[in-house]
């Protein structure tokens, strides 16, 4: 919990840094929304020490397993032994998989799935700070809006300037920001910059200048 507080506290001052600074995304311009979605956007998940992985062998259960990730980064696989897991997808690591019990199968089909992640967590999550109520960092539900992650925080303070808010996300390698006009989401209904979230995401709102 400390520890939470303690990114969610930089977190906040980095997002101050570059509002002053004029740099809210790294061009130093604003994206107009809505933003990009889907899946192309969603950068591809790296296996971590500690995740829990299914590898399922079409036809061939004796060689299937369920597997931690040990912190020499490996994994145990029936018949060809360890398996470098850590810092690859998934994909990747079924195609190392099914290379090497090519020895022993014709054609073998493997498949790979993260069925507990430890390791890369708050990568997955979705947070909002700034004139919050309580500044948070919540798991990524599909379907979840800038209006659910920002009633989880408690909604807005009373110094709060909901309409300079911004949304940032990733996309191509650069944080884009995008202006989320939360007073009208939260006090007329419009919707329109009610955005639907991914993981990663971040939720700034600034106080007013008074």
């Amino acid at each position: 919990m400390d520890l939470m507080k303690r990114v969610m506290g930089l977190m906040a001052m980095v997002l101050a840094i570059l509002a002053g600074a004029g740099c809210v995304t790294q061009p130093g311009t604003v994206t107009q929304g809505p933003p990009p979605g889907g899946s192309g956007v969603v950068e591809k998940y790296q296996v971590g020490v500690d995740d829990t992985l299914s590898v399922s062998v079409w036809r061939n259960p004796e060689l299937s397993v369920n597997a931690v990730v040990r912190p020499d980064g490996m994994i145990t696989v029936p018949v060809i032994g360890d398996v470098l897991a850590a810092g690859k997808t998934p994909e990747e690591i079924a195609a190392d998989i099914r290379e090497r019990l090519s020895q022993y199968i014709r054609n073998p089909q493997v498949a790979v799935s993260v069925t507990r992640l430890v390791s890369n967590a708050y990568l997955t999550r979705v947070r909002v700070t700034g004139a919050v109520v309580q500044p948070v960092s919540s798991p990524h539900r599909p379907g979840m809006t800038v209006l659910d992650a920002v009633l989880e925080a408690g909604g807005v303070t009373e110094f709060a300037a909901p309409d300079n808010a911004r949304l940032y996300r990733k996309v191509d390698g650069k944080i884009n920001a995008y202006p989320i006009h939360l007073k009208q989401i939260l006090q007329k209904g419009d919707l329109s910059t009610n955005y639907e979230l991914l993981p990663g995401d971040i939720i700034s709102i600034p106080e007013r200048s008074f």
